[in-house]
């Protein structure tokens, strides 16, 4: 599939911003199953500076700087991006996940081998996610005693597409993962949250994932938000537990790390400005669509 994707974000600011630093995840990144095949960026006002970079985990990132009073920020990113098939993984193929958990733990004498030592970064608590019994214990009737991993974490995901309600409006990026818990709705990130709090609890290894999903039947496309957990011998597998299925064409990636905060598409700091308002839309097309 090739999509064409615009992505609109417009802050309109009650005082002057009389200076600005913003972080920007907003290009798809480079990977086996996608290709960002052109990209622009248009930002308003011009930035007095602007890198292009790449984060930690391998995310293309851009840093501006802003040094003129201004009372409106309008960030717009436009992508044509090509996706692939994935190949089919077989659930009862991977490992125990009880195997895994051993694998990516640390013993004095034998640390874990180089092939497990990337997902240990994805196996702790971060920001957003914090390690709870709770979480543990939400999972428990999913991860029974020899469960392949991978069949054990698509029961999570579809468990949490059961008992948890879509709920936008209800929850912010602030609202504690424990109260998402209790409470059962959210959106896509607390969905995602509250699954990588359940694997890594467990002591597994997961991540989040930022990007678009291409919604058929007229419904509105969005920015999404799912998981990837590391499934030996597949490597990493995502996950989708807002709607409860496996990543495939429909999902273009923009970047992953720890949690929402790694990969958040625009962020910063402001000297001034006041109290603002915040507009964000996206539109994901079948490049064939859009031209």
């Amino acid at each position: 599939m090739r999509y064409h994707i615009r992505h609109r974000t417009l802050y309109r600011y009650s005082a002057d911003v009389v200076h600005s630093h913003q972080l920007l995840h907003l290009v798809p990144r480079p990977a086996p199953f996608q290709q960002c095949l052109e990209y622009a960026l248009q930002i308003t006002p011009t930035p007095r500076e602007r890198r292009d970079e790449v984060d930690v985990f391998g995310n293309p990132m851009t840093s501006i700087e802003l040094e003129h009073p201004h009372r409106e920020l309008c960030v717009v990113a436009e992508m044509d991006v090509q996706v692939h098939t994935r190949p089919v993984v077989l659930a009862g193929d991977s490992w125990a996940w009880e195997q895994v958990r051993e694998a990516l733990s640390y013993h004095a004498c034998s640390p874990p081998g180089r092939e497990h030592l990337e997902a240990c970064v994805f196996r702790h608590e971060s920001a957003y996610v914090r390690i709870k019994r709770a979480f543990m214990d939400y999972a428990s009737d999913c991860f029974v005693s020899g469960s392949p991993i991978l069949a054990a974490a698509d029961a999570l995901s579809s468990k949490l597409h059961r008992d948890f309600q879509y709920s936008p409006g209800e929850t912010t990026i602030s609202t504690p993962l424990l109260e998402v818990l209790e409470q059962r709705r959210g959106v896509c990130q607390d969905f995602a949250h509250v699954m990588i709090a359940c694997l890594r609890s467990l002591g597994l290894s997961a991540r989040y994932v930022s990007g678009y999903v291409h919604r058929s039947g007229g419904a509105d496309d969005a920015s999404h938000a799912w998981i990837a957990v590391y499934a030996p011998p597949f490597g990493w597998v995502e996950l989708d537990p807002t709607n409860d299925t496996r990543v495939a064409t429909d999902h273009v990636a923009v970047a992953w790390g720890r949690d929402f905060g790694d990969v958040s598409p625009l962020r910063g700091v402001i000297l001034g400005g006041g109290t603002h308002e915040l507009s964000v839309s996206v539109a994901v097309a079948p490049l064939e669509a859009a031209q």
